[in-house]
């Protein structure tokens, strides 16, 4: 019986620890990615500003390419959505909304993901002339973990989890818009 005591107190006491060491941890992710695409500013700022192109480019979208997708609003428009449902557990079932435009410079977008689990991220794209026919493009991810699943942030690497996804989506924006 003193065995069984000590065991539930110590299995209570890793439980308090990680709820104390939660209250430290960082509760907000953020990462961004960018490339030099080569061509006008205002040509890829008018690609990128389509969330139907993100089919084209985006590693997630090119995951499941059977995906059941469904468009509400005018796309290119402050508040069009892009809804995904896949039965691919790396992409699941969620939706994309533009939830901001600053004309030629920056697309802002709200993602609510649905499954495999619940959470929304916010992600942008600034367009940054970087000469006479080429463009900086900024892609980038946040979002935020609230007490106690924030501990999570510990074992996850946010960077090593999303950075490859968003650079190889922007090589490919990259060789898209190169070759139109």
């Amino acid at each position: 019986m003193k065995i069984l005591k000590r065991i539930l107190f110590l299995i209570l006491a890793l439980i308090a620890l990680a709820l104390i060491v939660a209250v430290f941890v960082k509760k907000e992710y953020s990462l961004e990615r960018e490339i030099t695409v080569n061509r006008s500013k205002t040509e890829v700022f008018d690609y990128v500003r389509y969330l139907k192109n993100q089919d084209n480019y985006s590693v997630w979208s090119l995951m499941d390419p059977d995906m059941k997708k469904e468009f509400t609003g005018v796309d290119g428009t402050v508040g069009f959505i892009s809804a995904w449902e896949s039965d691919d557990k790396q992409v699941g079932k969620g939706e994309q909304e533009i939830t901001g435009i600053v004309e030629g410079e920056r697309i802002d977008y709200e993602l609510r993901f649905r499954e495999p689990f619940e959470s929304t991220d916010y992600t942008y794209m600034i367009t940054e002339s970087a000469g006479d026919s080429a463009t900086l493009v900024k892609w980038g991810f946040s979002g935020r973990m609230d007490y106690p699943m924030n501990l999570m942030l510990l074992f996850m690497d946010m960077e090593g989890m999303l950075g490859p996804d968003l650079e190889n989506g922007l090589v490919n924006l990259k060789k898209i818009l190169e070759t139109l």
